[in-house]
């Protein structure tokens, strides 16, 4: 097929060795590319009793055949390595430039064994790729280390590079990914696996072109939907992924006080639309992007004045936000900076200070414990305090860069009992007793509790996909039915991470999966059709989930925590229901073909060709 190098990049850290490897066309055909030949490779180079923080872990970052093209919001790349925050298969979707920079250098994907026994990093462009020396930057924030690496390599360069958390290994340490803006692959913790190899960076340019089977059919075919786009994404454009935060809390969608409250008139001080009337003074957009979802901010007075950069986007403002009770924006985007900074995850560590809050509200921890912060609720100060011991892992913050889970273990006294979060990972800023499929999705996805594996709850609302059999929107509420309804969408979002294509695309059905399929077709040269694009992901998705079944992930594992599955929110017109998880499991390993303890069978595993 066409869209590919068919290149990958090995480094080998053991023996500092760099060198080219050809990608199976095997591993295109049956997975495409991104997280689906990502999660094969994992699979057959780790074993189940690979440490996530050992030198034989692998540290894998792919793009897929839409990266680099005129495909719009196809900027993005997947990163996959074994969680050291889960212990489980750990990946993280991020845009920017980065996996474009890596497409002009030549390459598909980077795949990263060993450990140097120094810090160093791995310059990549289209004339060679070498292992260098990063000590003068170790111990560096993210954005000082980029300023550093464009200065050794390109100004066009992009890096994914760690802060100070991922170098000290802080299980919610995320990669910042820098170029002409910065993103974040965030979630699982993969910044401390590169922290554990001593690798500060990857860094790539190039002025190469990503390689398309028919160019002339694609740039035409995408000119008839970029004004659709644009104007079916402007609002979402206009107030960033933020703007939909005051109409979630009356939805009941949006978290609140660690997850245990009903209504907050908070949301209305911190949502994007104030956000842009503002601190905002610009938007910015990745890579070929033409919803530009992406806010820039400046804060010129009070006591964060001078702060300029990344503004926060949804997802900070649920868990930075509403489930801290904070609603003082400007101390979200001063956190949200800090979190960019030391390379953290704004979710994970944003969950983990709302369970400390409750702690401290429940008495299990004091200001002995803090260093003298009062971890009081809606302190955006405590929020701003513990983000700075968190990335320096300094105090109590050694114990909450690890998160919610095992701080609670570490606190014990039934502190269990209020950790949010599904298989060690902390939810994104979506209420799953608010729609059936989150509450599925997060229970069965391959990462944790993460409302990207399925992004269905929108087709709960409001929205419909006829081409992949939902012809309208279904009852959040509904049981009957949800098991394929939410599996549907899981496949199509691993079609997405394959391809790779941001999720945004869907919004206003901006972009419809024919429209996939056409592009797929164009790029690779290959007929596709849905069936055959959904294969794909059902396959990847089947595959993820049997690296789990293989380091011990079974139906125990799949169950809500008990503040989802107990405690009901109440407040003026909610709706929201706890969801009966027992039957919504046995629906879907039935849908799935899996057996009743959550492990794919034998046919299953034969019938998709991953054997």
């Amino acid at each position: 097929m066409s869209g590919y190098h068919h290149k990958l990049l090995r480094v080998d850290l053991n023996n500092r060795q760099v060198k080219a490897q050809d990608l199976d066309p095997e591993l295109t055909d049956k997975f495409v590319g991104g997280a689906g030949v990502a999660a094969k490779i994992l699979y057959e180079e780790t074993k189940a009793d690979t440490e996530p923080l050992s030198p034989e872990n692998v540290f894998i970052a792919m793009t897929g055949p839409f990266t680099g093209t005129k495909v719009p919001s196809s900027g993005r790349h997947h990163i996959v390595a074994r969680s050291p925050l889960t212990g489980i298969f750990g990946e993280a979707n991020v845009g920017g430039s980065w996996g474009v920079m890596l497409k002009k250098a030549g390459y598909d994907g980077v795949v990263v064994t060993g450990k140097a026994d120094k810090p160093v990093y791995v310059a990549i462009s289209e004339d060679k790729a070498e292992i260098r020396d990063a000590a003068e930057i170790w111990g560096q924030d993210a954005e000082e280390s980029a300023k550093w690496l464009k200065a050794q390599t390109s100004k066009k360069a992009a890096a994914a590079v760690i802060g100070q958390a991922g170098e000290r290994l802080a299980p919610i340490a995320g990669v910042p990914h820098i170029g002409t803006l910065t993103r974040a692959a965030a979630r699982t913790g993969l910044g401390a696996v590169m922290g554990s190899k001593n690798l500060k960076a990857l860094v790539a340019v190039g002025d190469g072109a990503a390689p398309v089977a028919d160019p002339e059919g694609l740039a035409e075919s995408v000119k008839k939907l970029l004004k659709h786009i644009t104007t079916a994404t402007e609002t979402f454009g206009k107030y960033g992924t933020g703007g939909g935060a005051e109409n979630y809390e009356k939805l009941g969608n949006f978290p609140l006080k660690n997850w245990k409250q009903g209504r907050w008139p908070g949301v209305s001080k911190i949502n994007g639309v104030v956000l842009h009337d503002t601190v905002l003074t610009g938007r910015k957009g990745c890579w070929g992007c033409p919803i530009a979802c992406g806010r820039h901010i400046k804060i010129t007075e009070g006591p964060y004045a001078g702060l300029e950069g990344a503004g926060p986007e949804y997802e900070t403002m649920g868990t930075m936000g509403g489930e801290c009770l904070v609603e003082d924006l400007e101390a979200i985007c001063k956190a949200n900076d800090l979190c960019n900074r030391y390379g953290l995850d704004t979710i994970s560590a944003g969950a983990t200070i709302a369970f400390a809050m409750e702690a401290f509200e429940r008495g299990l921890i004091t200001t002995e414990d803090t260093g003298g912060v009062e971890l009081t609720w809606g302190s955006g100060e405590a929020l701003v305090a513990m983000v700075e011991k968190m990335g320096k892992r300094e105090g109590i913050g050694e114990l909450m860069s690890q998160g919610s889970k095992a701080m609670a273990e570490a606190l014990g006294r039934n502190a269990i009992e209020f950790a949010v979060h599904v298989k060690g990972l902390e939810p994104s800023a979506h209420d799953p007793r608010r729609f059936f499929s989150q509450a599925l999705s997060y229970g069965t996805s391959g990462r944790g509790a993460c409302h990207n594996a399925s992004w269905s709850h929108p087709y709960e609302l409001a929205m419909n996909m006829p081409e992949i059999g939902i012809a309208e929107p279904q009852d959040a509420y509904q049981v009957e039915g949800k098991a394929a309804f939410t599996a549907t969408f899981q496949n199509l979002m691993c079609v997405q991470d394959c391809a790779v294509l941001c999720r945004f695309t869907q919004i206003g059905k901006a972009v419809t999966v024919n429209d996939v399929v056409e592009w797929m077709s164009l790029v690779t040269g290959k007929n596709w059709d849905v069936d055959s694009l959904m294969k794909v992901g059902e396959r990847t998705f089947n595959l993820k989930r049997l690296y789990n079944t293989r380091v011990g992930v079974s139906r125990k594992d799949d169950f809500l925590p008990p503040r989802f599955m107990t405690l009901n929110r109440e407040g003026e017109e909610l709706t929201n229901q706890l969801p009966p998880m027992g039957r919504l499991l046995s629906d879907y390993y039935k849908h799935r073909g899996w057996s009743e303890e959550g492990i794919p069978t034998p046919q299953t595993i034969s019938d998709l060709g991953i054997a």
